[in-house]
């Protein structure tokens, strides 16, 4: 067994496989997600995993070199998460916009989460 970082065989494989510019998405339980897309679902009930958990997590084991959410979520509990897992704000989009950016994306992450515009679409960058 693991001794520390991602337990889930999927959402591991689906990291190791990144490369630099690649995106993915934390997404809540209720975000649209393409067809064609992969899924990773880790939701169980509303509200487990939350979405900063998960966030917090991925933070921990990729390097990010950007992000984009939702304009909708600025004001609210979603930018504040955002500013203090990020360290920086993200690119603020309108949602229609990040729900058509999804398409690009390596694989969703979806969450238990059901706080509105609970979603990040991040992008990968290099170590070095």
């Amino acid at each position: 067994m693991k001794r520390s970082g991602l337990l889930n065989p999927d959402v591991a494989s689906a990291i190791a496989r990144l490369g630099h510019t690649d995106t993915f998405v934390i997404a809540d339980c209720g975000l649209p997600i393409p067809q064609g897309v992969r899924i990773i679902d880790l939701s169980l009930v509303f509200g487990i995993p939350r979405f900063v958990d998960t966030l917090s997590a991925l933070l921990a084991e990729v390097v990010v070199e950007g992000a984009v959410a939702a304009d909708e979520a600025r004001g609210g509990p979603v930018e504040q998460i955002l500013r203090d897992q990020l360290g920086a704000d993200p690119e603020w989009v309108p949602h229609a916009d990040l729900k058509a950016r999804v398409r690009g994306a390596s694989f969703v992450i979806r969450t238990g989460e059901s706080t509105p515009y609970a979603n990040v679409i991040l992008s990968c960058g290099v170590p070095f």
